[in-house]
């Protein structure tokens, strides 16, 4: 079943009158439990799609879909709502709350939820302990490296308990060896948690290890590998 869907989506960016297409006609179906990638070179759109997907931004044109739902048929305050209680979001910048520490930034959507303090404590250091890092959860992100950062960023996706996780570029500032710890982390949340997982990058190390690879070129789907 399709936990998510573009029918038709088009993107175009308008600035000082140019206009610059990003999506063409697009069309795409991403089915629960996947592990997937959105490929292509830079300017390809994988980002601005990824970004569609988690009601980051509208289409020009076309429809986005989120386990039946067309999201540009939700008000802003719905929008919202989607995003805090059905997606999880990795970014390449890690986007922690720099005064907050590890244990307070997996917290924090959780307290947006309404999750009581000792449970989204427990909770909280139960994630970090899967992901490794039981030890850092006093530390804020300057006292951690790039990877811990990153392993941070993605129990807090956890942590909301989302339908899907979008990670757009989420290797792209970590070393190889620190990249396939991540990725093998993400894997693991794929099919154990049976979270959803939807990638935009050009790393050909989440390209291998993707079960599948939309490939885009020009704002267009060129291929669409399943394995």
């Amino acid at each position: 079943m399709a936990i998510l869907e573009a029918r038709n989506v088009t993107k175009v960016y308008e600035t000082r009158g140019v206009e610059t297409p990003a999506l063409r006609g697009v069309d795409l179906e991403v089915e629960a439990g996947e592990f997937s990638a959105l490929a292509g070179p830079s300017g390809s759109g994988k980002t601005t799609l990824l970004n569609l997907f988690g009601a980051l931004d509208e289409p020009t044109t076309g429809s986005v879909i989120l386990e039946g739902q067309c999201l540009g048929e939700l008000s802003a305050m719905e929008l919202a709502d989607l995003r805090l209680h059905k997606l999880g979001f990795v970014f390449q910048a890690y986007n922690l709350i720099p005064v907050l520490t590890a244990r307070e930034n997996v917290e924090f959507v959780m307290e947006l939820q309404g999750v009581k303090p000792r449970e989204r404590q427990e909770r909280a250091e139960k994630l970090l302990a899967e992901v490794g890092l039981a030890d850092l959860g006093a530390k804020r992100p300057l006292e951690m490296s790039g990877g811990q950062q990153q392993r941070v960023a993605v129990a807090r996706a956890i942590a909301s308990g989302p339908r899907i996780v979008l990670a757009d570029e989420p290797t792209a500032n970590l070393d190889s060896k620190t990249a396939g710890q991540l990725l093998d982390l993400m894997h693991t949340m794929n099919r154990e948690r049976g979270v959803t997982f939807l990638f935009s990058t050009h790393d050909p190390m989440v390209i291998d290890k993707a079960s599948r690879v939309v490939r885009l070129v020009d704002g267009r789907i060129s291929a669409d590998e399943r394995r």
